[in-house]
């Protein structure tokens, strides 16, 4: 979105807030083009996300960050300011489930994706070829209980490297340690295989297959040290019945995992998620 910024707001809520923004941005020449907001009921905060097209006489994006800090202030706001055309830089961690990491490097590749991938990382080999032949740089970073502490050092030395902004876990399958999800905290997308919170850990669709569930899906959520139960960002379902077998639950679910796990690094990339404690508020 050229010559857009997108300002996204979290604070106490109370009267006046919605009046305040967009006053000082008419006041700077700002064209609003999207505005949403939402004020939670349970936790008394107010969620704001609003894409404003700058005029002639506006400012830059750092001019408005600083002309906006005396509103900010005055009604405890914790705000963010992007340059609408700025695409974010992704990394993707994969282990040997290539169908997240495939459909999200197609996307890429056809301009969908709106974001960057700027490399991807692996715990396995198996995804080298697919990777290069998009034309975007593999690390191979093989890991045992033993080494832990130092692959996951190296895969912080390549994030900043590469200026990453946004990491996904496209089905890599290793429990990050609690300090690595703390360095992510906030950037790392994962997605279960499952419908969340139900069925963690190993094998979900054969606990649910086994539990005779008529319904199975897939949970793009934010990383934290607890496992599987960071903030949900987005979730999707499909109807099975009696006659599916474990594997028929495998074939769908990895669609919906494709699905909801783009969706998701589309909804983060575009600023519309804000977290709400153990929540997120998600402007789609």
């Amino acid at each position: 979105m050229q010559n857009s910024i997108i300002l996204t707001i979290t604070c106490p809520d109370r009267v006046g807030i919605v009046a305040a923004v967009t006053g000082f941005l008419s006041a700077q020449g700002g064209f609003i083009t999207e505005a949403a907001q939402y004020g939670d009921p349970d936790s008394q905060a107010f969620f704001q996300r609003i894409v404003f097209q700058r005029g002639e006489g506006s400012p830059d994006v750092e001019g408005f960050r600083r002309l906006f800090a005396p509103i900010a202030e005055t009604f405890q706001m914790r705000f963010q300011m992007h340059d609408g055309a700025r695409k974010t830089r992704i990394a993707i961690l994969v282990s040997k489930f290539g169908h997240c990491l495939n459909d999200l490097l197609h996307r890429h590749q056809s301009g969908t994706l709106g974001a960057e991938v700027v490399t991807v990382i692996s715990n396995h080999p198996d995804m080298q070829a697919l990777v290069e032949w998009h034309g975007i740089d593999y690390h191979y970073l093989p890991v045992t209980a033993a080494t832990k502490a130092e692959q996951e050092a190296k895969i912080l030395d390549v994030l900043g490297r590469y200026d990453v902004e946004l990491s996904v876990l496209a089905r890599y399958m290793q429990v990050l340690s609690p300090e690595l999800s703390a360095a992510l905290a906030g950037r790392c997308i994962n997605i279960h295989h499952s419908f969340l919170p139900s069925f963690k850990g190993a094998k979900p669709y054969h606990q649910a297959h086994a539990r005779g569930v008529k319904l199975i899906g897939a949970t793009a959520h934010y990383v934290t040290d607890h496992l599987d139960e960071g903030p949900i960002i987005d979730q999707e379902v499909a109807r099975v019945d009696h006659t599916y077998s474990a594997e028929d639950y495998v074939r769908i679910g990895s669609d919906i995992e494709s699905v909801v796990l783009a969706r998701a690094v589309r909804y983060h990339t575009e600023h519309r998620v804000l977290l709400n404690g153990m929540k997120t508020v998600v402007f789609q």
